[in-house]
């Protein structure tokens, strides 16, 4: 008699029965065992990004749904000259005044909306990855990449500048150095120093020598912070430039922690393109950035017609706010 021979697509056979695999019924399981093999990783491969605004500026929360923040200034003068309040003959006694007058600065709302479709949350109680928190932890990105450039750049549509291109600050070119060039890399670590030492000397005083106005924040374009700090001052020593300039700047020798940091939106900021540095006081008395309302979810709703779950994002921003502009300075073609 003949034998029978049962492939894997014909049933399962009597226990015991011989089988024979086909070509069809090897790949099939070849591609059974692989599945069953695989490793998922749980980490989500998310974007490559870097933010640093809350690094570079003061942030101040609170003050609700407003459209503009405002700021008081006042000068003071006197009738007469200094001279006219010393000696002992006097015709007439000096009269302080006072001018009062505000700064307004704009605010813009952030909005942005999620909508998690009812489908995309039954299936994500099966693989158990949740679409909603996925889109969340996007939100959230969008959202710092957003006040990144609002920090830095500012908003070309409501004519706002950011810390890096504002037509107000006083820019100027840094020094050619013994090569006959400006860049860093075409320079010793004396007149790197030489030329961040003007740059603070010159913002200073811009503020009649105010001590509390030593510029103490630093900023550069990644590719020039990286040389100095890679770099040693020379073949003979074991400092690095970056080293080197922390610790012999001006503003260390007025009692100020000079920072020194990289910027990636220093490139090409200067006039004509060029690399930009700047220095300025870091602090909430000379610069800042107001967030009204921080960025938050503020409804969320059946949509019937799309079957889905929708939720709003929203927060209240406001531009960068330069306190004063004397000590801040821009040195380009770094």
């Amino acid at each position: 008699m003949g034998k029978k021979v049962l492939t894997l697509d014909q049933g399962i056979p009597r226990m015991g029965a011989p089988v024979q695999m086909t070509d069809a019924a090897i790949s099939s399981g070849n591609a059974f065992l692989v599945s069953e093999l695989e490793k998922l990783d749980p980490l989500l491969r998310e974007p490559l990004t870097s933010t640093t605004y809350a690094r570079d500026i003061p942030i101040e929360s609170g003050g609700g749904w407003v459209e503009a923040s405002t700021v008081m200034n006042v000068n003071y003068a006197v009738s007469g000259g200094q001279s006219d309040g010393v000696g002992g003959v006097q015709n007439q006694i000096r009269i302080i005044q006072a001018n009062l007058g505000k700064d307004v600065y704009k605010v813009f709302p952030y909005e942005i909306i999620m909508k998690v479709k009812y489908l995309d949350v039954q299936r994500g109680n099966v693989t158990g990855r949740s679409l909603e928190q996925i889109y969340n932890t996007g939100i959230r990105l969008d959202f710092d990449k957003f006040m990144d450039l609002n920090t830095y750049q500012g908003q070309a549509a409501y004519n706002t500048p950011g810390l890096v291109n504002n037509s107000n600050i006083t820019a100027g070119t840094v020094a050619l150095g013994v090569s006959g060039y400006t860049p860093f890399i075409k320079k010793t670590a004396d007149e790197i120093l030489y030329d961040i030492n003007q740059m603070i000397l010159a913002a200073w005083a811009a503020t009649n020598y105010d001590q509390s106005a030593v510029p103490n924040h630093v900023l550069m374009p990644p590719a020039q912070y990286t040389y100095i700090a890679t770099t040693k001052v020379s073949s003979y020593a074991d400092k690095t430039i970056l080293t080197y300039l922390e610790e012999n700047n001006i503003a260390k020798k007025k009692g100020v922690n000079l920072f020194i940091g990289e910027c990636r939106f220093c490139i090409g900021a200067g006039t004509g393109g060029l690399d930009r540095m700047m220095c300025y006081v870091n602090e909430s008395r000379f610069i800042g950035e107001d967030l009204p309302v921080p960025l938050s979810r503020v409804m969320t709703g059946p949509n019937i017609q799309d079957t889905s779950y929708d939720s709003a994002f929203m927060a209240n921003v406001g531009q960068v706010k330069f306190q004063y502009l004397q000590p801040i300075r821009y040195a380009d073609g770094i």
